[in-house]
């Protein structure tokens, strides 16, 4: 797909831009031809359209966002949109996190948050999606959203061994599929996930991650968390690399041991590449993510500075009800529903 259209279907079924209305594209020095084909795909909406572009440094890690995009976002009078076009090293979560919490405390503004996007997403991948597919997206997500509404906890089970248990009672499902204009007006670019944020001390069990983990990329070798009340207790690799981001990551804060985020998978054109941006909104998986949900719609607690996310492959969700009903959502990877 033209990398320009691509950009325009994601603005206009995702975001709902509209002729206009104004967007600030922020954007890293490394991104610069994603965060053209944004330009292009604005413009051609008829938005009023400005582009930020962020210098970065090789294996300069950035902590808290530069005086002068503080000052911009800060401004009188925000944009409708923003759109961010980052680089997306683990390192440099706590940064990203900094700039969304800017972007988004008025509630004023939608916003796009791509952080690790590729040109290659756009042209093939997750971002590739027409507007038909969107749409097609979207429906799948409010179906499975109607199934899950009432639930109090999930219980996961998966070919790789994973088998664990958490609790959603009093917790909000979303969508990053559609605009909530009630409670949830940004998501990660590309979309494809329904979510939660479970409470926070009520995970037990053993995950096994087999595809994926943010921060790490595609895994060559399984990689088991094991938790306890809602905290990690044990971290299991025999990659050493993947093993070392992991335990540093949650090192940033107590809060980053703990359950974040729970979410299934819908996006038909994600692959599993390097970026978890894409991988994360992989079919037939779910994900879990230790560290901060306190943008998630309704009641969070997870404060952390940090958010890494882990992928299973082909698992088994079981919903059970307040009235004790259980129900299988997804088998084996696949939506029963």
């Amino acid at each position: 797909m033209e990398p320009k259209v691509a950009a325009a279907n994601a603005l206009e079924s995702v975001l709902e831009a509209r002729a206009g209305e104004s967007i600030l594209i922020i954007a890293d020095d490394v991104r610069r031809d994603v965060a053209n084909a944004f330009v292009e795909g604005a413009v051609k909406l008829g938005l009023w359209t400005r582009m930020l572009i962020l210098n970065t440094e090789e294996e300069v890690f950035r902590v808290s966002p530069p005086a002068h995009l503080v000052e911009m976002i800060n401004a009188p009078n925000p944009p409708d949109i923003y759109i961010n076009i980052l680089r997306g090293p683990a390192q440099e979560t706590p940064f990203r996190i900094s700039i969304i919490n800017l972007e988004t405390r008025k509630g004023r503004s939608r916003l796009g948050h791509c952080p690790g996007i590729t040109m290659d997403m756009l042209t093939e991948g997750a971002l590739s999606l027409t507007k038909e597919e969107n749409a097609e997206m979207q429906k799948s997500a409010r179906t499975l959203l109607a199934n899950l509404q009432d639930g109090e906890s999930v219980h996961v089970t998966s070919p790789s061994g994973s088998d664990f248990s958490f609790n959603v009672k009093g917790r909000t499902w979303f969508s990053d599929t559609y605009i909530n204009w009630k409670d949830m007006k940004w998501m990660n670019l590309p979309t494809g996930e329904v979510l939660v944020g479970p409470v926070e001390t009520s995970m037990n069990g053993k995950l096994v991650c087999d595809l994926a983990i943010g921060g790490v990329g595609p895994l060559t070798k399984p990689f088991t968390v094991k938790v306890e009340n809602g905290r990690v207790v044990s971290l299991e690799c025999n990659d050493n690399n993947a093993l070392q981001i992991v335990q540093e990551t949650q090192a940033t804060d107590e809060m980053a041991k703990h359950i974040g985020e729970f979410a299934f998978g819908l996006n038909p054109k994600a692959r599993i590449v390097e970026e978890f941006l894409e991988s994360e909104k992989v079919g037939k998986a779910i994900h879990v993510a230790f560290g901060n949900n306190m943008d998630y719609p309704g009641v969070t607690a997870n404060n952390s500075a940090n958010h890494q996310d882990f992928l299973v492959d082909k698992p088994t969700v079981t919903i059970t009800y307040g009235d004790e009903r259980q129900r299988v959502v997804m088998e084996n990877g696949k939506l029963t529903i």
